[in-house]
């Protein structure tokens, strides 16, 4: 089961840190990631990291802001995020796969979500 959190309201610029726990001993054996749902729109992927944290995969728009992080002693998994804009403002998730994929079928454990919403 997976639990996101630290989501808020914050100005465009400012920075959020989220985080999500897992329950379990089997956290090490999965890739972990971040999805987002902005209000009328699909769910779309933001980052991803491998096993041991060491390979990272992000989205396009969120490159060069945002950081996915992994702490497999803690079973947590965090988003840094920084110079937040408007387009940022929708609910993140955390989700578990096998592999590295954007392709939201093959992602699982889907947990509750955390708001961010930026200002302008």
């Amino acid at each position: 089961q997976l639990q996101a959190s630290g989501g808020g309201l914050v100005q465009a610029g400012g920075s959020l840190r989220l985080s999500c726990a897992a329950s379990g001993r089997t956290f090490g054996n999965y890739v972990m990631g971040w999805f987002r749902q902005a209000p009328g729109k699909e769910r779309e992927f933001v980052a991803a990291t491998g096993w041991s944290g060491g390979t990272t995969y992000y989205a396009d728009s969120v490159k060069g802001r945002l950081t996915i992080s992994r702490d497999n002693a803690k079973n947590t998994v965090d988003l840094l995020m920084n110079s937040l804009k408007p387009e940022d403002t929708a609910v993140y998730y955390c989700a578990r796969a096998g592999r590295i994929t954007t392709s939201q079928a093959a992602w699982g454990s889907w947990g509750q979500g955390t708001q961010v919403t930026v200002s302008s």
